[in-house]
């Protein structure tokens, strides 16, 4: 396992609905815009990467103009099927512009217990990888129900890293880490740069869902590091609100909380 940012080659990075869009629900277009040039520009210097994007549903409520997430599974799924095409619509046209091509991957839980589609999944990640495409990974949210998801995209990319051998997991989201105590509530609360293993006291700093618009929380970040510690990869928790500081991690610097 990697002891360092800088020595990652194969990366997934997951980003979150707080990350991508604005409280309104709607794309937020300047980040997108930059994330998808930090991740291109890292991916010209020879870096292999997967993005994991959440945001269908949310992004789906904001086309909509609902005033919120709506609670029932078959509304979710109308939502998920809007919002996945303007997602992925707006990954091509943004990675396009720098000479990238994306792909998108949806998956259920199903398929990766599967040993047979869990292969014919590792296959395709190997060719797209090896033709130097962008895989870009949500839960198929349009068709999942309670037996078949994953739940959240903190699970599925920690889950996508190990069926690609990843190096490297980078968690976007509205937090720059992991916090000694709820900075939310204390201001002054410190960060905690690195954490060897995910102990019952560090599940015990976890916190309940983050913002309206996502599924997932501290909670469901620190599981998926515990299946990216299982699979032999580390995974560091990062605020996603400057793409930028991706650059900073990939050159050894100390950003957000580095787990492994």
């Amino acid at each position: 396992m990697i002891q360092n940012a800088s020595e990652a080659n194969r990366i997934v990075v997951k980003v979150g609905t707080s990350t991508l869009a604005h409280k309104t629900g709607l794309m937020n277009i300047q980040r997108v815009e930059k994330l998808v040039k930090v991740l291109s520009d890292l991916k010209n210097a020879g870096r292999e990467i997967i993005l994991v994007s959440s945001g269908a549903i949310g992004v789906g409520v904001g086309k909509m103009g609902l005033k919120e997430r709506p609670t029932d599974t078959p509304a979710k799924q109308a939502c998920a099927a809007i919002g996945q095409c303007e997602l992925m619509y707006c990954y091509d046209k943004y990675f396009s512009e720098y000479n990238h091509t994306v792909a998108q991957i949806l998956l259920t839980r199903d398929i990766v217990d599967s040993p047979q589609r869990k292969e014919n999944v590792v296959n395709t990640f190997r060719n797209l990888l090896g033709m130097g495409v962008i895989p870009v990974v949500n839960e198929n949210d349009t068709v999942a129900v309670e037996e078949i998801e994953f739940g959240d995209n903190d699970t599925l990319s920690a889950i996508v890293g190990s069926l690609t051998d990843a190096d490297l997991l980078v968690i976007l989201t509205d937090i720059d880490g992991v916090y000694e105590e709820n900075p939310r509530l204390n201001p002054a609360a410190k960060m905690i740069p690195r954490i060897p293993a995910i102990t019952e006291e560090v599940r015990a700093l976890a916190g309940g869902n983050g913002t309206g618009l996502g599924t997932g929380g501290m909670v469901t970040k620190l599981s998926a590091a515990q299946i990216g510690l299982e699979a032999g990869f580390p995974t560091v928790i990062m605020n996603g609100s400057r793409p930028e500081a991706l650059y900073d991690l990939m050159d050894g610097r100390e950003i957000g909380t580095f787990i492994g």
